[in-house]
């Protein structure tokens, strides 16, 4: 005998937690594309699957005239700085 995995209620379709757990990968498909998923424990709706909306696409250029990068910005630093980064500087800690 064939278990129903699913159930219609108000125009939504009900999976039990158990058939849910077995086809999650089918569901999040279904999901993905728009449907909306009702996952149900002892009968009682609980959780819905639903898709996160769309990421928006990132337009460069949006800092412009903000931001600004100093002329000697790819200069050397100071060999007293570097020595600091490098772990070689003076221990200041008591």
């Amino acid at each position: 005998m064939k278990r129903k995995s699913a159930r219609k209620h108000r125009d939504k379709i009900i999976n039990n937690l158990y058939e849910a757990k077995l086809n999650l990968s089918r569901l999040v498909d279904r999901a993905a594309a728009g449907e909306e998923i009702v996952i149900a424990k002892n009968g009682k709706p609980m959780v819905k699957l639903v898709a996160l909306p769309a990421k928006p696409k990132r337009v460069p250029g949006g800092w412009e005239g903000k931001v600004w990068i100093a002329d000697n910005f790819d200069d050397p630093l100071p060999d007293d700085l570097l020595d600091l980064f490098e772990g070689r500087g003076d221990e200041t800690s008591s």
